[in-house]
């Protein structure tokens, strides 16, 4: 908490003019959600900037990117809370609130945040597949949607959960993915068109 309050008054360098966020940011999408897409927390100098989930940074410009490809999306960028952007059939949230130093949230943070994630979830009575992006959302969400027979972390692994619903795995879209090559487009692309199939959501128009 006062680390984020800390880089919200100092600031980087390049957003010197920008009012900071500095809070806890909340969920953003379609209330009427089929897919949920859960982070890891919000970065520094982007969410904690803006306060919209994965907006003003690289990693929201390649996730905001693909959600358009895939219909998702009405448009292909994110940059500011009053930027036009609408979500159709997804919700994006994370499991930790608060810009944690060095992008690392702790398992405390974790979980003085579960309540958070729960009720927030048992609002989008509509959800049907949720999308971890990462190790952490994903093994937030096995013990949240109760996976007792837990398969390990893989991006494109996807567990059937007892109720019909599923989760659908990929690599974060933190830099250290998305420019070593370790995720690409057509990877994130195609782990969101099989979310959006299991979801029982119209196909993307060609």
């Amino acid at each position: 908490m006062a680390w984020r309050e800390q880089v919200g008054r100092e600031k980087r360098a390049a957003f010197r003019d920008d009012d900071y966020w500095a809070r806890p940011v909340p969920g953003f999408g379609d209330p009427a959600a089929r897919v949920a897409l859960v982070g890891l927390a919000p970065a520094a100098h982007g969410a904690n900037r803006t306060g919209r989930m994965f907006t003003g940074d690289r990693s929201g410009e390649f996730l905001y990117a693909a959600l358009w490809r895939t219909g998702f999306a009405n448009q292909p960028t994110s940059v500011a809370r009053d930027d036009g952007l609408a979500l159709t059939g997804a919700w994006i949230t994370a499991p930790v609130r608060c810009a944690p130093p060095a992008n690392k949230p702790t398992p405390a943070e974790r979980d003085q945040c579960r309540p958070f994630l729960d009720r927030e979830l048992a609002l989008l009575p509509s959800l049907r597949v949720f999308v971890p992006l990462g190790q952490f959302g994903f093994q937030v969400l096995c013990d949240l949607l109760g996976v007792r027979l837990r398969p390990r972390f893989g991006h494109g692994v996807v567990v059937p959960l007892a109720d019909g619903r599923h989760i659908v795995a990929s690599f974060h879209v933190s830099q250290q993915n998305t420019f070593t090559g370790r995720l690409t487009e057509p990877m994130l692309d195609e782990v969101l068109l099989r979310a959006r199939s299991l979801a029982a959501l119209p196909p993307v128009e060609s």
